[in-house]
């Protein structure tokens, strides 16, 4: 039986995907559940697997083809005849391949990526993935190692990126086409831009509160919970305080209406090998701080191996981006439609400051919030900066909600 192999349903909010890489050619035997394609959306990479095992007769969209839920990609047929020396694939054994097509098929998207520009096999790739599957960390412990034991003249052979031609003077360009993330990202930025009255108000916090208590509970907090205490869960608690009492700031606009959100999607700026990526924790109030970091790593993780889903990284009531870890000391935060308002936290550097008339050093941080003027005025976005500064500089207002 021919079976049509189709892009799956997308969100309404994603009308078209990329294909990024066939991992098998017509006449390839596949096993059901193994991975046929990468499509990329403006919000991740979706894995298409095989609906049952087969082979795969006809490949009708290529590689780098623009698609739409419910295309045709290919045809599988079930009862194509297999040759007495290729056993049909199952979920356990899949058909023999050259190593390079095994660490294709084994590899997450990234990890692919890396392995090839780094000339890796999956025989100098251990997987320590689901199913053996081979992250991005792997990848990039392999290539380590191999830099390493390579010769001065194995480094110095290493082939220079593909490039699309030189200049007139001979310097070498390298053209390569946007992802399709970096598209979309690009076109919500100029949205943004366009059509909301930007304005940022900034104030600065003493994180000295925050990092005494991270400290006395640091130990006990991870041998509790087997995950570290970091600082996204005091700001995201923070922010949560403040909007609660600026409910204007979690608002949005839509159309001539104001929409009051009586829920709390905090989205928290994380990065990819493909890009900034903004995944929600859904009803941030109800969650503890041990659910909010417990979350947020599992976004960072996922993030770096390609497998947040479409539905963690839509929708959301209010941003927080933090250029900090990057060693940013301050910047404007663009807003990320249709919110109304973002935070931008920055790196926390001891700063001289002034307590009781008197010169101290306090480990310091400048905060920006960013928000649309034709919504919020400047009492509401200075007030809830204040708020959320307040909080941070006497966490019992977080723990107590007062």
């Amino acid at each position: 039986m021919k079976i049509e192999i189709k892009v799956p349903p997308l969100p309404e909010s994603v009308t078209e995907a990329t294909l990024v890489q066939w991992h098998k050619k017509p006449g390839d035997i596949v096993a059901r559940d193994e991975n046929l394609i990468d499509l990329e959306t403006d919000k991740v990479v979706l894995e298409l697997p095989a609906p049952e095992v087969g082979v795969l007769t006809e490949i009708i969209e290529n590689d780098g083809a623009v698609v739409k839920a419910g295309q045709v990609l290919a045809v599988l047929d079930t009862a194509a005849t297999v040759a007495p020396t290729q056993a049909a694939p199952t979920a356990e054994t899949k058909p023999a391949a050259t190593p390079t097509v095994v660490a294709t098929a084994a590899a997450l998207p990234t990890a692919r990526k890396l392995m090839e520009e780094k000339n890796l096999t999956a025989a100098d790739v251990g997987g320590s993935g689901r199913g053996g599957r081979i992250t991005k960390a792997d990848a990039m412990d392999a290539g380590a190692k191999a830099s390493a034991t390579a010769t001065p003249a194995t480094v110095a052979a290493a082939p220079l990126p593909t490039v699309s031609g030189a200049t007139e003077s001979g310097r070498i360009e390298q053209r390569v086409p946007m992802s399709r993330l970096r598209q979309r990202v690009a076109e919500r930025l100029v949205e943004s831009q366009s059509t909301a009255a930007i304005l940022t108000t900034f104030n600065e916090v003493n994180m000295q509160p925050v990092m005494d208590l991270r400290n006395k509970y640091r130990d006990r907090f991870e041998k509790a919970h087997g995950i570290r205490l970091g600082f996204m869960g005091f700001f995201v608690k923070a922010v949560v305080y403040a909007l609660k009492k600026y409910p204007l700031v979690n608002a949005s606009i839509d159309g001539n209406d104001v929409v009051y959100h009586g829920y709390f999607d905090i989205g928290v700026a994380v990065g990819s090998p493909r890009g900034l990526v903004v995944p929600i924790l859904r009803d941030a109030d109800q969650k503890s701080f041990v659910e909010i970091e417990k979350q947020i790593g599992e976004f960072g993780k996922r993030a770096q191996e390609g497998k947040l889903t479409i539905e963690e990284l839509t929708g959301g009531t209010f941003t927080i981006s933090n250029g900090g870890v990057f060693g940013s000391m301050m910047s404007t935060p663009i807003i990320n439609p249709p919110q109304s308002a973002i935070l931008g936290v920055h790196a926390t550097k001891e700063r001289p400051v002034v307590e009781g008339g008197q010169i101290v050093i306090r480990p310091m941080n400048y905060l920006a919030l960013s928000y649309d003027h034709r919504l919020i005025d400047g009492r509401e976005a200075v007030l809830s900066l204040v708020a959320i500064k307040e909080a941070l500089e006497d966490p019992a207002r977080i723990l107590l909600d007062i």
